[in-house]
Parts: structure tokens; sequence; C-alpha cells
């Protein structure tokens, strides 16, 4: 019963900005479903590289709230919560498209470890693991980490323009605004579905259980630290040895 007053009030709001467009209403609309928004920034921010401000992603997230409380429609059978997380990560992925924000020096660098990997693997007949790279590369293995991460979120975002060939050498990462997959790409999704699926069984438990509940139950971090009672900058290190490992894994 004392939530009652609060959907009430929320209500009331809802009604007042609806009607017409009451920016006090909005105001506070906008305050309330700032915790979306910051939700979003943290998952997200996992793969950006450091000098990506995270202001900067805030601000992205903000213009998909602002964007959804404009556009949302109260007689569809939708909630704002579920409408608005659709807009704020569509705002903060497509403003990471536009922007080039993994510097040239980690490409570079990327380039450097994949080779290096590559050569490794040909040398011993077997897959390499970070700490070999790093020796090799003369750099720490969390940086060899870090580095994978950020390329692998950097392919990640540029996947929906590599499934089509338009015989450009150059990577885009501008949203495609046409929906309709066509049958050759729905093959192709298939299929990297069961690889990926079948890779991530190589992993050890705890970095299956942390991608699973990083992307399938879309936790936080800190969340997953508290689950497993570890923390987040634990949480953080196998996330990212794990994408390295599945990266080392799905390209041989």
């Amino acid at each position: 019963m004392s939530q009652q007053p609060a959907r009430t009030e929320e209500q009331y709001y809802w009604d007042k900005w609806i009607t017409n467009r009451d920016t006090h209403a909005g105001d506070l609309l906008v305050k309330k479903y700032m915790p979306l928004v910051s939700y979003h920034v943290q998952r997200i921010s996992v793969g950006l590289p450091k000098n990506v401000s995270r202001e900067d992603i805030k601000s992205l997230g903000l213009m998909g709230l602002l964007d959804a409380l404009q556009k949302f429609d109260p007689s569809r059978d939708l909630k704002f919560d579920t409408y608005a997380s659709f807009r704020v990560r569509g705002a903060i992925l497509d403003g990471l498209r536009k922007e080039d924000w993994l510097p040239r020096s980690t490409r570079d660098k990327a380039k450097r470890i994949e080779a290096k990997i590559v050569e490794l693997e040909q040398r011993h007949l077997r897959h390499v693991t970070a700490e070999e790279v790093a020796h090799e590369l003369e750099m720490s293995a969390e940086d060899v980490y870090q580095t994978t991460n950020e390329h692998f979120f950097a392919n990640v975002l540029s996947m929906d323009d590599q499934l089509t060939d338009d015989d450009h050498d150059t990577q885009t990462y501008s949203l495609k605004d046409d929906k309709t997959i066509s049958p050759e790409e729905e093959v192709l999704k298939g299929e990297r579905m069961i690889e990926l699926e079948q890779t991530i069984c190589k992993l050890s438990e705890k970095e299956q259980l942390v991608l699973s509940l990083f992307y399938k139950e879309e936790l936080t971090l800190t969340e997953i630290g508290e689950i497993m009672k570890l923390s987040t900058s634990r949480i953080s290190q196998i996330h990212s040895k794990a994408i390295f490992k599945l990266r080392n894994l799905l390209s041989s």
C-alpha cells in the first residue's frame, strides 16, 4: 500500500507532461529515470578505453532518455523504462559508432598483439596465454587483456556493417537504418552464435558465469561481484581474461 502514492504521483507528472509538455514534470521524470542511464553507462563502459570520458557516455545516454521522453506513447502496451532502456543504450552505441573513439595507438597495439599470438601459436602449435604474449612484447599481461577487450568491443560495434560486403576496406561505425535481415545474414548470424556457444563452453566455470551474468542476465560488474563474493576489479579481470580467451579460440 505504501507504494501506491508514489505511482499516483508519477502518473500525475506523466499526465502533465503528455498533456501540456510541462517542463517541471519533464524534469522530474528525467530525474526519476537517470539511474537507468547510469546502469547502461556502467555496462557499456566495461569495453571502453580509459581515455573515453564517462561523462561523455552519460551525456549520450541522457540524450537517449530525453528522446524517449519526447517519443513515448503511453497508449501502447509498453512500459516507459523498457522503451527508454532501448533508447538510452541505442543512443550511447550510436554515438560511439559515429566517433572513432579507439585511439590509433590502441589499434596498433591490438594488431601487434594479434600478430604475436599468431606467431607464438605457430611456434608452439597450441593456444598461448596472455602472459606469454606480454613477455614477448615487453608489456604487462593486464595491458594485453585490456587492449584485447577494447578491440573486441570495437569489432562488436562494427559487426553489423561487416555483415554486408560493400568492397570497403575501412571500418565504419555508422548505425544502419535498414532493419531487414537477409537470409544470408540470418544464416551467418546463426553460424556465429553456434560457434560462440561452443567456444564459451571451453572457458572455466567462473569465466562462463561472469559472461552469462553480464551478457545474458545483464547485471553490472558490481552486481556480479556481490553474487560471486568478489571485488568489482576482480570481476573485471575475469571478464577481460574470458574475452581474451574467446578471441584466441574463435580466431583459430
